[in-house]
């Protein structure tokens, strides 16, 4: 079954990173997405336009989610702070854990700066998304607030926009199956799979049973779920990175400045993409900055739509909150323990499983550049070394980087002379003996990188701190999914109605399965295919109601009804 989806999705990954993804203007011989510049644009352009919001109302927000303002009588199903763990629980996940490791494996340390630069002019983004879907929502005919882009697409656009909300229901219901389902799964099962040797589709079959078992309930038992999850596992996460910060203090200057000198120069990365590559680094920071703070991408929104207010941009101010805690805050300590322990170049004896996704096939494109390449029909090797070297030979790799030497045996005690094999997934010796798997030093990549950083950073205190990377997967990736499932039940609602949501559910907990069985690098790429699709037609409509929401913040700040809020608490607590 895996090696058939394997298969079976790879030529649509291909396709549309040609055709979707990588389509741009060229500088310096690689490309800036149109998407990665849409991204920053309408960001930057929402910043200037509302004022920057995100500076300015930053504290306002954190006061609005103390419950301050909050009254029991307003429309919606959940509070301002259960809306607010809704969506945290669905962009603080595996992103701020393997995202980050991705961006900086690929893109080199100088990804991490691009990546607050998405999330602050994302904060802007997000405001704006959330105060949208706060002023088009409705009440569907069971009673429950629905809104999101394509409510505010069809309503605030016009009906002549219809068909554009309708493309953006589907397009984010199939996301939701991959960036917030699928990679999800992916990880837990890969981190289980590494650290205790569990199969991944037992991994896989257990956590689908519990995201199941709470996405039956609805939005209520989810906001219940996340209120409790989301500040739990993130003050955990958090707290362990910022022990290994301060006992490696000595390191911080050193890893601040070399995140800021690579943003703009980068160096060799650990994947081959040689010195000075900035668009590299450029467009890894964003892709992995927007896969984890998600602004843009007009899934928040829907979480936020079901917070009881009738002020659009109280909740909209809480929505500005998510980029700041998810990426100026949690993945900014994520890459500084990665950075600061230098794991992201270190190598580690790995056994290479030759039919396994994490093998890949790079060729040296020119001097000290190398990408991926199809898997030729063999590869040979002597004494551990390919014999053929250069420009255009096929190196045996995994997470992108060629691993020489190779040995036959775990102990690496002997040194393989013969040939690989990638399309049978095997090693045939010189003696004729058949190996499915090679042995080397390899670099990480994801969460099994973040893991090793972790581990190395809390050596001085115990051999335990890869664990507390295991358990924040474990928890982010259960979490997030959760409240994905909603995103795509309320997608399935408006284009269905409420007798599609059931089925949706089903098929959502399927595909959780499969995607903790499937390869890491196919399901990461669906997820990107995915968000590359789905931000075009909120951007979009971003753009268009812009004088929307600017009317709605002038207006708001203005009668500061939340002044009158807190004075009626204070009247009923008797202050």
């Amino acid at each position: 079954m895996e090696s058939f989806l394997n298969s079976f999705l790879q030529p649509i990954v291909d396709f549309a990173n040609t055709y979707i993804i990588e389509i741009g203007p060229r500088v310096g011989g690689e490309t800036i997405a149109i998407m990665v510049i849409l991204l920053l644009g309408t960001g930057l352009y929402l910043t200037v336009r509302t004022g920057f919001v995100q500076i300015r109302r930053l504290g306002h927000g954190f006061a609005v989610i103390t419950g301050r303002y909050d009254d029991p009588d307003d429309p919606g199903d959940v509070s301002h702070f259960q809306a607010l763990t809704t969506a945290l629980s669905a962009t603080v996940g595996i992103g701020n854990i393997a995202g980050v490791a991705m961006a900086i494996h690929w893109g080199g340390p100088g990804a991490l700066f691009w990546m607050w630069v998405t999330a602050l002019l994302g904060m802007a983004t997000k405001y704006s998304e959330v105060t949208l879907a706060q002023k088009y929502r409705i009440t569907d005919e069971v009673g429950t607030v629905a809104g999101g882009p394509m409510y505010y697409i069809e309503r605030g656009l016009g009906p002549a926009w219809k068909p554009v909300a309708i493309f953006f229901a589907l397009m984010l219901g199939f996301t939701a199956f991959f960036t917030g389902n699928a990679v999800q799964a992916n990880t837990v099962s890969d981190q289980m799979s590494s650290t205790f040797g569990i199969p991944m589709g037992v991994t896989g079959a257990i956590t689908a049973a519990i995201v199941a078992a709470v996405i039956l309930g609805g939005i209520g038992r989810i906001g219940k779920v996340t209120a409790f999850l989301a500040p739990f596992m993130a003050a955990i996460y958090v707290t362990g990175g910022l022990i290994v910060i301060l006992l490696n203090i000595g390191a911080l200057p050193g890893a601040v400045g070399t995140v800021f000198a690579e943003a703009f120069n980068p160096q060799a990365g650990v994947a081959g993409v040689g010195a000075g590559v900035f668009v590299v680094t450029l467009m890894w920071g964003v892709r992995r900055g927007l896969f984890s703070n998600e602004a843009g991408q007009g899934s928040a929104p829907i979480a936020h739509a079901a917070a009881k207010t009738d002020e659009p941009v109280s909740e909209g101010v809480v929505a500005l909150l998510e980029p700041f805690i998810d990426t100026i805050v949690i993945c900014s300590i994520t890459g500084l323990v990665i950075v600061m322990t230098g794991m992201y170049d270190q190598r580690f004896p790995t056994e290479l499983t030759l039919g396994g996704g994490d093998i890949t096939y790079t060729a040296m494109t020119e001097g000290n550049r190398y990408q991926g390449t199809d898997a030729p029909a063999e590869i040979s090797i002597v004494n551990g070394r390919h014999t053929t070297t250069g420009v255009g030979a096929a190196l045996v790799s995994w997470h992108e980087a060629s691993v020489e030497p190779l040995y036959s045996d775990a102990d690496r005690t002997r040194l393989f002379t013969g040939t690989v094999f990638p399309g049978r997934g095997e090693a045939v010796a010189s003696d004729g003996t058949t190996y499915t798997s090679l042995y080397g030093d390899a670099v990480e990549n994801g969460a099994p990188l973040t893991a090793a950083a972790f581990r190395a950073g809390l050596a001085p205190i115990g051999d335990w701190g890869h664990f507390i990377v295991v358990f924040g997967v474990l928890l982010f990736g259960i979490s997030t999914a959760i409240s994905w499932s909603y995103y795509g039940d309320r997608c399935a609602h408006y284009l269905f109605g409420q007798k599609a949501v059931l089925p949706y559910k089903a098929v959502f907990v399927v595909a959780h399965y499969l995607g903790a069985v499937l390869p890491l690098a196919v399901v990461w790429a669906l997820g990107d295919v995915a968000l590359a699709i789905v931000i075009w037609p909120n951007l979009i409509a971003l753009l268009f109601l812009t004088p929307v929401v600017v009317e709605e913040t002038r207006s708001y700040f203005e009668r500061k009804p939340y002044e009158a809020m807190a004075a009626k608490q204070r009247a009923a607590s008797g202050d």
